[in-house]
């Protein structure tokens, strides 16, 4: 006749002490606490199940009271009672439920919300627009270490089928970020995407098309002075070549970064790609434009506010297509091209110093011993340039003699 077991009291429970060896107090029906030489108190419950005994954790006391541990056995019992086996149960729920949080999608937006605190916003929401319309719908859902070279391999093609090769190799170099990320926090074990290195379909890359040759700038330079759109674009396409900064800081200018004063524009750095802030003197003819365009706009946050509400920036699209308007194909100017066309004219026909110009761009520049530089870095200088920059192209306009860019340093 099996021994009766008298049930464990609350009291009884709280007042176990740990012994220098592990014992247990049990409370019957397979439920017993586990009592450490370190002072644990651990609930287990023993049964058998396809002639097996067995062994299933309900956790640590005083976590889980006396009446929880009983609770959980009675539900363990239950599922015995139903030939299921609740320690197997127990496994697979706890596996369904690390790979729900495990999955490309999950860690891939983990990887992202990490990786916006250094983005510019607006190249963040690309970002993460690009994977939920290309990667997601097919890769999303899978646990991340369960995905292997084919399924990414699928999942690119689908995106080259669209004819967008440039975003397919893309989004690979974006994949393999989101796996070595995995990689790092412990949750997948190798990069599926190294393995593709030459698997897409080679393309060439194309930059940002642009207008380098004077010759052709002066006519570009009237036309945007002539423009009969918007007063506001008006104002932002005859500053876009004066300042050469991307588009996106150019449209989101907010007044309270205008120093007219002093003639200096101070960009944040949250709104710079490299997430330094940026200085960018003003020269004679932009502050005129700015000052006008402030009786107009000025009761706006944005230099250039929507023409619908100014509330809101100009539009990104804006100033392409007051382009196009003006003839201006995708191939021949872009609003990012007016940073290639002051880089190369700045070089090659005005010959200013290579450092001063990359500094203009707001480009990582380093000193001898390898450090940044600060954002006043040769800002004296730099003042010198963006003036005899915007004096340059006046001339252009007015008809000066241009000097051709392959004879211009001989």
């Amino acid at each position: 006749m099996p021994k009766r077991i008298t049930p464990l009291s609350e009291v009884k429970v709280r007042n176990s002490k740990p012994l220098d060896n592990a014992y247990k107090l049990y409370d019957g029906g397979g439920l017993f606490l586990l009592v450490t030489p370190s002072g644990g108190k651990l609930w287990h419950f023993k049964y058998r199940f396809d002639e097996k005994e067995k062994k299933l954790s309900f956790g640590t006391y005083p976590e889980i009271s006396l009446a929880d541990a009983r609770q959980r056995r009675e539900e363990a019992r239950q599922k015995l009672a139903h030939d299921i086996d609740p320690g197997a149960l127990k496994r697979a729920q706890k596996q369904a439920a690390i790979a729900e949080t495990e999955t490309f999608e999950v860690i891939a937006r983990e990887w992202h919300n990490r990786q916006s605190a250094v983005w510019v916003p607006a190249y963040a929401d690309k970002m993460i627009k690009s994977l939920e319309r290309s990667i997601f719908p097919w890769l999303g859902q899978l646990p991340i270490k369960e995905i292997k070279a084919p399924e990414l391999l699928m999942a690119l093609r689908r995106i080259e089928s669209r004819g967008t090769l440039d975003t397919a190799h893309r989004m690979r170099f974006v994949c393999g970020q989101v796996f070595r990320y995995a990689i790092a926090t412990g949750r997948a074990e190798r990069d599926p995407a190294t393995d593709l290195r030459g698997a897409l379909t080679p393309f060439k890359e194309k930059h940002h098309a642009a207008i380098t040759d004077p010759k052709e700038v002066a006519p570009l330079l009237r036309a945007l002075d002539g423009y009969e759109g918007h007063y506001v674009v008006r104002a932002a396409l005859r500053l876009a070549p004066m300042f050469f900064v991307r588009p996106g800081e150019l449209r989101n200018a907010e007044w309270a970064e205008m120093d007219l004063d002093e003639a200096v524009w101070n960009i944040p750095a949250l709104k710079m790609k490299m997430k330094e802030s940026h200085m960018v003197p003003l020269c004679r003819q932009a502050v005129v434009i700015l000052t006008e365009l402030k009786e107009l706009t000025g009761a706006s946050k944005y230099v250039f506010p929507s023409g619908r509400s100014f509330a809101r920036p100009m539009s990104n699209n804006a100033i392409l297509a007051a382009l196009r308007r003006m003839g201006y194909d995708k191939d021949t100017m872009t609003g990012h091209g007016f940073r290639a066309m002051a880089r190369t004219i700045l070089d090659e026909v005005l010959q200013m110093r290579p450092d001063f110009i990359e500094h203009q761009l707001a480009h990582a520049v380093k000193d001898p011993n390898g450090r940044a530089y600060n954002r006043t870095a040769h800002l004296e200088e730099r003042k010198k340039m963006m003036q005899k920059w915007a004096d340059y192209l006046d001339g252009l306009k007015a008809g000066a003699v241009v000097i051709p860019l392959q004879t211009a340093k001989g």
